[in-house]
């Protein structure tokens, strides 16, 4: 049992978290942070296209004694957002989190990337976050008195490496962080955005990897090794708490000092 300087203000809350399933087992960003935050006592809504990926997501909490549904939607489309905040509301009626966390890649220059592509990628990693916080925020301030969100993007933001289009969306995510912090402080509900760095994720190893480009993507950093969806899922679970009361509109880069070395242009994105 934890104490309430333990669970940092999030047990008894209800977060709702995008882009919560994973491949199989695997711990992605958002299946990391949904299983995180149920144990600090907080009820969790999983959300993703596929149900059964969620619904995996849910049964690993459950099997610790947590509290979560799962729910699919599709959070490029703005019916199925405002279906998953009612969802949310009426089955724990409250909503005091939300970790945006629906992401795709895409690589290349203007000139090489299609249009097409270009349009695509930022419709699912920024107006994802803009349909999806659009119902939330109302919810937050009508059910809780305020909140909290955290916005993914990626350190491909910051270290542009040849993902234009990538690289693009993910700035947008940091401008969209920004503003939405501004424009809600008043509504008592924080906004704030992670960037992540090389993690070893079901996403990245699905596509297919080597021993030798692990090794790369582990030298990359001051620390020699690489991430997990575990770091990305404390670093969101701090936001989220009652530790940060006091931080907002901020950048919370983790990449285990990836950043702060020469950059280098790499096919895999982050």
């Amino acid at each position: 049992m934890q104490g309430p300087e333990e669970d940092a203000g999030l047990a008894g809350k209800v977060a709702l978290i995008s882009g919560g399933g994973a491949a199989g087992d695997g711990i992605g960003n958002g299946r990391a942070a949904a299983i995180l935050l149920a144990r600090a006592g907080t009820k969790v809504l999983v959300a993703d296209r596929e149900l059964a990926l969620a619904q995996r997501t849910v049964e690993m909490i459950v099997a610790e004694g947590g509290t979560a549904i799962a729910a699919s939607g599709d959070v490029t489309n703005e019916g199925d957002c405002k279906a998953l905040v009612d969802t949310c509301v009426e089955r724990f009626g409250r909503l005091d989190f939300l970790d945006n966390n629906v992401g795709i890649g895409s690589r290349g220059s203007v000139v090489a990337e299609k249009a097409e592509q270009y349009r695509r990628v930022m419709q699912v990693n920024v107006e994802s976050m803009f349909l999806l916080s659009k119902y939330v925020i109302p919810a937050m301030i009508k059910t809780a008195g305020g909140g909290a969100i955290v916005n993914i993007s990626s350190i491909s933001a910051l270290r542009p490496r040849g993902l234009t289009t990538y690289s693009t969306s993910k700035a947008a995510v940091i401008g969209l962080t920004r503003a939405m912090a501004v424009d809600h402080g008043r509504d008592n509900i924080r906004v704030n955005c992670i960037c992540p760095g090389p993690m070893y994720t079901p996403m990245v190893y699905a596509r297919g990897m080597s021993e030798a480009a692990r090794s790369q993507r582990a030298k990359a950093s001051v620390l020699k090794r690489e991430g997990t969806g575990w770091d990305v899922g404390h670093a969101v679970r701090f936001l989220l708490s009652d530790h940060a009361r006091y931080i907002t509109g901020q950048v919370l880069v983790v990449d285990g000092g990836v950043t702060l070395q020469a950059p280098e242009r790499e096919s895999q994105e982050h």
